[in-house]
């Protein structure tokens, strides 16, 4: 859990690393694959919206500069962004449940039965199941006779981080700008692709230094990590595309005086939230529907007077929920595949889970609608989430035989 939220600036990264890394420590344990592709999915995403930078940051705030544009809002994206942190109540529960489900050990529903059966028969997947294999994972091999050092990992990961701040305030104007507009002013995207170049070029220097692979086997790793990302890039291409049609079609102006006539300022967030969840679901992505919905969270948002913080995390939430239930999406494909757990199996035991979060969550927006406080809300939800996992714990748990609870 803890490795899931330190990697918190790419979300494929992570469900790949945490749960390669991770497996055989958990096999070794008798935690079952099922609940190791439930830890790595569900601190992956929800901390890609969670962490002050990452590739979604850099994606979001350029989704919410475009509807701040066309609507002459002179705010900084960036900001806003950070403003909205505190009203992801999907992603923090999410996370506050792992926490409770990795601690306490409060399973139920089909987690709790492959738990069960990890513990007290040590298979931690079941035996017709079919794990995907993951390519991307298998195809690379070490060099013959090299120890694997974990400074491969932690320089890279340091020079990445460390140069974030001091590249915001560089694009931002520091010092002739202090150091609040500085940041304001900061050109994201720009900081995040200079940190990243130079922690991909730090960390190809140390795998050629320790003779892990030639510059010509180094530039074929770079090539294959771009094209490992093409169907990225034509789900964000599509999803643009939509987003496009419906601003020309109006989609924007016609839900906004919808929402204006039928619906409460309160509720709005939690509308969003539904169809967010919905269009993640049935589209497996959570970057679709960030491009779908903020054309339409936005002008909402500026023309009832509602939290634009609040409105565009309400999107954020919805989101990561839908594709969390999704079969179908990337980061759930990956978790499993990063794991080595039954793809179906996966989804199968997580849903549960990521329901209980999500109705918390959904409840938060509510509270937060109608009090506008984030910490009200927050609380309200993690009270629910707690009582929730207790309650079903009891009344839909496998207790596991206290011979086999040393196991873990």
């Amino acid at each position: 859990m803890l490795f899931g939220i330190i990697i918190f600036f790419e979300d494929y990264f992570n469900a790949l690393t945490v749960g390669s890394v991770m497996r055989s420590v958990t096999d070794k344990m008798r935690v079952s694959r099922e609940k190791l592709a439930y830890i790595v999915d569900s601190t992956s995403a929800p901390m890609c919206l969670l962490g002050p930078v990452s590739t979604w940051v850099v994606f979001v705030m350029g989704l919410i500069g475009v509807e701040f544009g066309k609507l002459g809002i002179e705010k900084s994206e960036y900001i806003t962004y950070l403003s909205t942190i505190p009203f992801n109540f999907y992603a923090i529960l999410a996370i506050l449940l792992v926490g409770i489900i990795v601690f306490k050990k409060w399973d139920f529903g089909p987690m709790a039965e492959a738990e069960y059966r990890s513990r007290t028969t040590g298979k931690v997947i079941r035996d017709d199941a079919q794990p995907p294999s993951d390519d991307s994972m298998t195809d690379i091999e070490l060099a013959e006779g090299h120890t694997p050092k974990m400074r491969n990992m932690i320089v890279p990961l340091v020079v990445l981080l460390g140069l974030i701040p001091p590249l915001f305030l560089w694009t931002g104007g520091f010092p002739e700008n202090d150091l609040i507009t500085a940041i304001g002013e900061s050109d994201g995207g720009m900081s995040i692709l200079i940190a990243a170049f130079s922690a991909a070029v730090v960390g190809l220097a140390m795998g050629m230094q320790q003779k892990l692979f030639k510059f010509k086997e180094a530039m074929d790793m770079i090539v294959n990590g771009i094209k490992s990302m093409t169907l990225v890039y034509i789900i964000l291409a599509l999803a643009w595309s939509i987003g496009s049609v419906t601003s020309e079609l109006g989609t924007a102006e016609f839900v906004v005086k919808a929402a204006e006539a039928s619906s409460a300022p309160a509720f709005i967030p939690v509308m969003l939230f539904i169809i967010g969840a919905i269009i993640a679901f049935t589209t497996g992505t959570s970057y679709g529907t960030f491009a779908i919905m903020m054309p339409i969270a936005i002008p909402i948002a500026a023309s009832m007077d509602i939290s634009m913080a609040m409105t565009i995390a309400a999107v954020f939430s919805g989101g990561i929920f839908g594709d969390h239930c999704s079969p179908i999406s990337d980061t759930t494909i990956l978790s499993s595949a990063g794991s080595s757990s039954d793809h179906i199996d996966h989804v199968n035991t997580q849903i549960p889970y990521a329901v209980l979060a999500g109705a918390s969550g959904l409840i938060s927006f509510l509270i937060a609608g109608i009090t506008g406080s984030a910490i009200v809300a927050l609380i309200v939800g993690a009270v629910i989430v707690i009582g929730l996992t207790y309650i079903l714990n009891k009344v839909w748990g496998k207790p596991i035989p206290e011979e086999n609870k040393l196991s873990a």
